[in-house]
């Protein structure tokens, strides 16, 4: 018979069997993907120290709501401890083989090989009946999600632990509530493991340990990135004859940029997925009024919030459904409130006084203030903090008025530079088989400006090269600063001047920075081929003929 709640744990871990389909509901709730789903699973099951030792999973091309014998489908399994497809057609025939393997597997139940189940929108009265009915003759535990699934396994007298529906939820949020349901059954300690995995957590490689280990600004920013790009390309638009109605949809997307950051900072904080990326937008919603560092804050209260406040919601016995409903409601109002009633107007005069210092030091030297920052952004780019100090400072400008400063020195310190070194490489490489490789890096940096690393192996490969580099970014961005050009990165370089405050000075300040890096380069390349034909001269008392 099966075990109550208040036995003691035992040292080896427990095992459980996965059953379960693609579902009607589920399907759109991440069951159209058997691999990130069973994934996320056993990786929460892991976490709890349950070890899955079976699986049985149906996975069909189209709902289960509306399917035919007909439908495309897979039989999922355990093959040499991973999750693996063992049989495809047409779902009469992948029935066929589940129907053998449920009746293996019930034997492994009965044989006691099996300590209880995990139920993903399960067929307890078809393809999974056999295993089902073992489970109950021996009174194991058994964690669910599926409405109509759970029920019928309810029914059939199965000691579920924990049961909800599938709506609502992600592959992340039911995965911790069945291994919640199970661990407290057993008496287990289990924390949730957030971050990465597969349900879109950190994109920076994600970490089990506490929400606050996973506030990473440089992963905010770059994640936003898209958000603020898609500004500068309207305010572009704008500007072109006829399409002057585009400037209101640029005001909308300004204004919006706040939710943008706080959706995406809870996101990653949060390691829930969507649920984090909803609460993140409740709460960016509430923080716009502070702005940028308004939202990045509200953002990542908010993914603070939600990561523990889930895991109690589904110790405290909260259906997986709610439990996303409240923890995505909750984490975003709360913080939200938070900023918008008392934080709003720190974080806004805080982004004000960036602001106010850029221009200051604009005011004070404006040649003096693009050189400097000109000659700092290849170091801050090689040195690995661009991404922690110059991209911030890039979006929070742009998220004030939709255009840099240090948008206007990144293209044309870094994106211009690379490009002029790549394309000098073209004209005339050391060797060879340089140019292709210099070709590819000034054709993305041209078209798209997001690969100022292709000049890495030039720059790296000769000090003569990366001092031209420093040096061209220096006087283009004396040249952006005496002209007051503001402007926007990570967009192709011929759309540059269109995007700028001063179309003419950004034009000037890249054709000197492109330029002085192009012919530097081709000088230093030119003296290298000269070097390597010039004859060694000759040993001391040797015939010259």
């Amino acid at each position: 018979m099966g075990e109550d709640s208040a036995t003691p744990a035992r040292t080896r871990s427990r095992t459980v069997a996965v059953l379960g389909s693609s579902g009607g509901n589920l399907r759109s709730h991440g069951g159209d993907d058997p691999a990130a789903l069973l994934a996320e699973l056993r990786r929460q099951l892991r976490a709890a120290e349950i070890e899955v030792v079976a699986v049985q999973f149906v996975s069909a091309q189209a709902s289960m709501d509306g399917v035919s014998p007909g439908t495309p489908a897979q039989l999922w399994e355990l093959v040499d401890g991973e999750p693996s497809v063992t049989a495809a057609g047409p779902l009469r025939e992948v029935d066929e083989v589940a129907a053998r393997a449920d009746a293996a597997l019930a034997g492994r139940v009965a044989a006691g090989e099996v300590d209880g189940l995990v139920l993903v929108s399960a067929d307890p009265r078809g393809a999974n009946a056999a295993t089902v009915a073992a489970a109950v003759a021996r009174d194991l535990p058994a964690a669910g999600t599926g409405g109509t699934s759970v029920a019928q396994a309810q029914q059939l007298g199965l000691h579920l632990v924990a049961a909800s529906g599938t709506t609502g939820t992600t592959s992340r949020t039911r995965a911790i509530a069945c291994a919640a349901g199970l661990s407290r059954h057993w008496g287990l300690g289990y924390r949730p493991a957030l971050g990465g995995g597969s349900d879109g957590g950190s994109d920076d490689g994600g970490t089990g340990g506490p929400a606050w280990k996973r506030i990473s600004i440089r992963g905010i920013m770059v994640g936003s990135l898209p958000a603020f790009v898609g500004l500068a390309l309207v305010l572009a638009l704008s500007k072109v004859p006829g399409l002057g109605a585009l400037t209101d949809v640029f005001d909308l997307l300004l204004n919006g940029l706040p939710v943008v950051v706080a959706a995406v900072a809870a996101r990653k904080v949060s390691g829930l997925g969507d649920v984090g990326l909803v609460a993140g937008a409740v709460a960016g919603i509430l923080s716009a009024e502070g702005g940028i560092l308004g939202g990045l804050v509200g953002g990542v209260l908010a993914g603070l919030v939600a990561a523990p406040l889930v895991g109690w919601t589904l110790r405290h016995r909260f259906p997986a459904t709610t439990a996303n409903i409240v923890t995505g409601a909750v984490a975003g109002l709360a913080p939200g409130l938070l900023v918008h009633v008392v934080l709003a107007p720190v974080t806004s005069a805080a982004g004000d006084g960036v602001k106010s210092g850029i221009e200051a030091a604009l005011a004070f030297s404006p040649v003096l203030a693009g050189a400097l920052a000109g000659a700092a952004i290849w170091f801050a780019i090689v040195g690995g903090v661009y991404h922690t100090v110059i991209l911030p400072l890039v979006l929070l400008e742009m998220g004030q008025k939709g255009h840099s400063f240090f948008g206007a020195i990144d293209m044309v310190g870094l994106v211009v530079v690379s490009l002029g070194i790549t394309l000098a490489n073209v004209v005339k490489p050391r060797t060879s088989g340089e140019r292709a490789l210099a070709g590819s890096g000034a054709a993305v940096n041209f078209s798209f400006g997001t690969f100022v690393e292709a000049s890495y192996p030039f720059m790296f490969g000769d000090r003569r090269v990366f001092a031209a580099a420093v040096g061209a970014a220096t006087a283009g961005g004396a040249v952006v600063g005496a002209f007051g050009v503001e402007a926007s990165a990570y967009l192709p370089v011929f759309t540059a001047p269109f995007i700028a405050t001063d179309a003419l000075g950004m034009v000037v300040a890249m054709l000197v920075s492109g330029g002085l890096a192009f012919t530097a380069t081709l000088l230093v390349n030119l003296h290298h081929r000269r070097s390597r034909r010039a004859p060694d001269p000759a040993p001391e008392g040797a015939a010259v003929r």
